[in-house]
């Protein structure tokens, strides 16, 4: 998809699947089990859905799915569908894993940055994109390398580790412009170093909002899921930055939504999907 100079692709990485109750916090579930149907076991589907940003200079990967680096019982817990991978969706616009410049990662939980490395024979664990910089909210690389009780299960320090000891490490400090076009937005709420990504070209705009509004039915603004460590600012956040979305004419990319990359309010504030 064209955004003024800058190309966009949705890439899959498979699906996987949480706690419907988790996903949507205080919403009872007969409000979201309508459009988000659980299975036997309480689980919701959800996309894992990084995107791929060509600029004039740059290729850029937003997110990196969930990776391959986990056993059975992992696979079977989050009910994991890897039938589309990262490479092969990369593979299907001609690009390899070596020709990414840049990756952005909203924040570190394994299903954003599960496919930030690899295991490789003879080798171990490399970055899965050696030529690439990764770019992290200081806040995030503090957080994750020291994880509370909470988040221990969320932070797998195979998704990040290598990057200790590479030059591939960025550190952000709050929201940063990273080339024409494309800017991070420290929003915090799902985790404290979350961010966002603002892409803007020739008057049109899109954002992708990790989790902040992972999907389609999040974008209400009560429904906040469980999971986020400071859910009054992710409701801020979202007040504030959906606002935008509609006065601006933002095109929306939703990471976890099962059924729609996009989304956009039309001119009379309804919200259209894509």
């Amino acid at each position: 998809m064209k955004l003024g100079r800058l190309e966009i692709y949705p890439i899959l990485d498979g699906y996987f699947a949480l706690d419907g109750g988790a996903m949507f916090g205080i919403i009872p579930k007969v409000l979201w089990d309508r459009t988000n149907p659980a299975d036997e076991r309480n689980r919701i589907q959800l996309a894992l859905r990084a995107l791929l940003v060509k600029t004039p200079n740059y290729l850029i990967l937003i997110d990196t799915g969930i990776g391959d680096k986990f056993n059975d019982k992992f696979a079977e817990i989050y009910k994991i569908d890897k039938s589309p991978t990262i490479e092969k969706s990369l593979a299907e616009i001609g690009v390899s894993p070596d020709e990414i410049d840049l990756v952005i990662n909203t924040h570190l939980h394994f299903d954003h940055a599960g496919g930030n490395t690899i295991f490789t024979e003879g080798k171990g664990l490399t970055l899965r994109f050696p030529r690439a910089k990764y770019l992290i909210q200081e806040k995030e690389w503090r957080v994750a390398n020291n994880p509370d009780c909470r988040s221990t299960a969320s932070y797998l320090r195979e998704n990040f580790l290598p990057l200790r000891e590479s030059n591939n490490l960025s550190l952000l400090s709050g929201n940063e412009r990273i080339t024409e076009g494309v800017e991070v937005i420290l929003t915090g709420g799902h985790t404290e170093g979350h961010q966002i990504v603002l892409l803007t070209s020739e008057g049109k705009k899109a954002v992708y909002w990790g989790d902040l509004i992972p999907t389609t039915s999040h974008l209400k603004i009560p429904y906040i899921m469980g999971y986020d460590l400071f859910p009054l600012v992710t409701m801020e956040k979202k007040k504030e930055l959906l606002s935008r979305a509609q006065a601006e004419g933002w095109l929306m990319v939703f990471e976890h939504d099962p059924k729609f990359a996009f989304a956009y309010f039309d001119e009379e504030g309804e919200i259209k999907f894509l």
